[in-house]
């Protein structure tokens, strides 16, 4: 998908692009059927308290129910529309069943309007049809991976993204995910095939800070520029550094490089080999 950029004619153009859309076709109307309430938390909990901070406005958004679990075996659809979705990076694909039924799926790069797809564990190694990881190819690039079965589709869902079918031992795959990672998964967990698309979307630079807001982030304050009761970087006369070794959360937790992930994790035995 191309980039609009546009000329510098007020401070808020300078530098700002857009997506031009490109991939969306076909039915651009939301299928109501598939459509959800979604209700704005602000970041609070039940008790009104913030606990993830930085939330809060935005326009409002409908969800579009996406089938993640593609369960629908051995029954061609077809790809009526690629619309977008505000609440993923991602485009997502109207699919129209021969039985009448329709669902949302996330769209891999190169669907198109009128293409048919389908699941089932026999059914043939095209773009966007989904199968088992025993039924796939050694080195084939798959989206929406499932980690148990039946439960729907959680690796590489954004977009751009996509992982690879690197070998087949035993009753597992090794997949190689979009980090880099080796994870062991299941055989007879589901994937899609193929790249998602909207693969630029990494590079479009909002170029103002209402397009933030627009998209429910609120303003992100410095911690150096804050007071030292309201963060361990704050204080100082003038401009001053973090004052400490590395810099930290506003809870005093390390920022940059701390891990978070229990050395006891039950899934540890799944991962065969670490980013780093």
């Amino acid at each position: 998908m191309a980039i609009k950029r546009y000329n510098p004619t007020t401070a808020g153009r300078r530098g700002m692009s857009v997506s031009t859309f490109e991939e969306l076709q076909g039915v651009q109307a939301p299928e109501k059927s598939l459509l959800e309430l979604k209700k704005k938390s602000g970041g609070r909990n039940a008790t009104g308290k913030i606990t993830v901070r930085h939330i809060g406005g935005g326009n409002r958004q409908k969800y579009r129910i996406i089938d993640f679990k593609r369960n629908k075996d051995n029954v061609p659809a077809k790809v009526v529309g690629i619309q977008y979705d505000p609440n993923r990076t991602v485009n997502i694909a109207l699919l129209q069943y021969e039985d009448g039924e329709k669902r949302y799926i996330l769209a891999p790069d190169g669907l198109k309007v009128g293409d048919v797809v389908v699941s089932g564990a026999e059914v043939d190694i095209k773009l966007g049809n989904c199968l088992p990881l025993s039924s796939i190819p050694v080195g084939t690039f798959i989206h929406n991976i499932e980690m148990h079965v039946g439960r729907g589709g959680v690796i590489a869902r954004s977009a751009g993204i996509s992982a690879q079918l690197m070998a087949k031992e035993n009753k597992g795959a090794i997949i190689k995910m979009p980090s880099g990672e080796m994870r062991y998964v299941p055989l007879n967990c589901r994937a899609t095939i193929g790249e998602l698309g909207n693969k630029d979307n990494e590079i479009v630079s909002l170029g103002k800070a209402g397009r933030k807001r627009h998209m429910g982030t609120r303003p992100t304050v410095r911690g150096v520029v804050m007071n030292p009761c309201d963060h361990p970087h704050g204080g100082g006369e003038g401009k001053s550094p973090v004052g400490m070794a590395s810099p930290v959360t506003p809870w005093g937790k390390p920022a940059l490089g701390y891990k978070t992930r229990k050395k006891k994790n039950a899934s540890n035995k799944f991962i065969i080999k670490r980013v780093n």
